[in-house]
């Protein structure tokens, strides 16, 4: 299993490495356009519970592939493997990698948030969690979907810059170097955990995301 999970962080991290340019890119751009607090919160709102679904799918969908899956622990390993994994990569990490560089962030579990999001109203955590429960559904009924690792990596991405940008306030341009970096480990660990070690510690097969699921680089 170790082995396995070694070589699997180490194939994608020039993934992680192109999603993090991306959005460093993307940062820069919001910042010198003095884009305004609400956007960006729009923007989390938008790529975080893509996020969930997107991660939901694949993580139920490689646990029901195996043979011995049992129904009640689909929902399990498919919500906690998307919105626990999740939760740490798009708010958790980027507030404490944040609070390391001195920002003022807001610590924030839109899982469990009552607030209404931006524009639509719909409090925080009926949508979180009904992203969850269509990524669940969606992975059990076609677990044999393929999907691109980099749309994960992408959406996770997206997801903690602008956890950055909505629940911080700073000078984000001098800081985009050391960003750089924390945008590439608040998505590179995570994601692999999600995508590859979670489902697989309940089922103790280390090879069986490789030869049971299509999951494409």
């Amino acid at each position: 299993m170790l082995k396995r999970i070694g070589r699997e962080l180490w194939l994608h991290i020039p993934f992680t490495a192109a999603g993090a340019v991306v959005g460093i890119g993307a940062m820069a751009l919001v910042t010198l356009l003095n884009t305004p607090t609400n956007v960006s919160e729009s923007l989390f709102y938008t790529f975080h519970p893509l996020h969930i679904v997107f991660s939901a799918l694949v993580t139920t969908a490689i646990y029901r592939k195996q043979e011995n899956h049992k129904l009640w622990l689909v929902f399990i390993v498919g919500y906690v493997g998307s919105v626990g994994i999740a939760t740490l990569s798009d708010a958790v990490i980027p507030y404490l990698e944040g609070k390391s560089l001195q920002i003022a962030m807001e610590f924030h579990l839109p899982f469990i948030s009552t607030e209404a999001m931006p524009f639509i109203g719909i409090p925080e955590w009926i949508m979180i969690n009904s992203a969850a429960i269509i990524g669940i559904v969606i992975g059990y009924f076609k677990p044999n979907t393929r999907l691109p690792h980099m749309t994960h990596v992408l959406l996770s991405t997206w997801a903690s810059l602008f956890g950055f940008t909505a629940f911080g306030t700073a000078d984000w341009l001098p800081l985009l170097p050391i960003l750089f970096v924390f945008l590439f480990l608040a998505v590179w660990i995570p994601c692999c955990v999600s995508d590859i070690v979670f489902p697989l510690l309940w089922t103790g097969k280390a090879n069986g995301h490789e030869h049971k699921y299509e999951h494409t680089h």
